[in-house]
């Protein structure tokens, strides 16, 4: 079964840590279950390079499995930053095969 990233985009106002947003974001997890592979963690420090859009910033990621990317974009779909005016960018990891020519990896790693 692929494997999807969730980039969290958070609001720029957004105050992470207090209690009703710990439980928000327990009960999301809570509700995508198994299909979670990685909860992964929160980001507090950030910068950006280029144009990453001027409303959010990066909040933190997931790695979840999932049998489709409209199946993966259900999942996200409960996320509580959605309420906030966040959002979760949703893209499929696409493993690179070690036979892979350098010229076809990075336009696979790109497209």
């Amino acid at each position: 079964m692929p494997s999807y990233l969730f980039t969290y985009r958070t609001p720029r106002d957004y105050v992470p840590g207090n209690a009703d947003t710990m439980k928000a974001w327990m009960a999301f997890f809570d509700g995508i279950g198994s299909a979670v592979e990685d909860m992964g963690n929160p980001v507090f420090s950030r910068e950006t390079t280029g144009d990453t859009g001027a409303e959010t910033v990066l909040g933190g990621y997931s790695m979840v499995s999932a049998g489709s990317l409209q199946e993966a974009l259900s999942l996200a779909a409960g996320c509580p930053l959605l309420a906030l005016g966040g959002g979760v960018e949703v893209g499929e990891i696409t493993p690179l095969s070690a036979e892979m020519p350098a010229s076809t990896a990075g336009s696979a790693a790109i497209a």
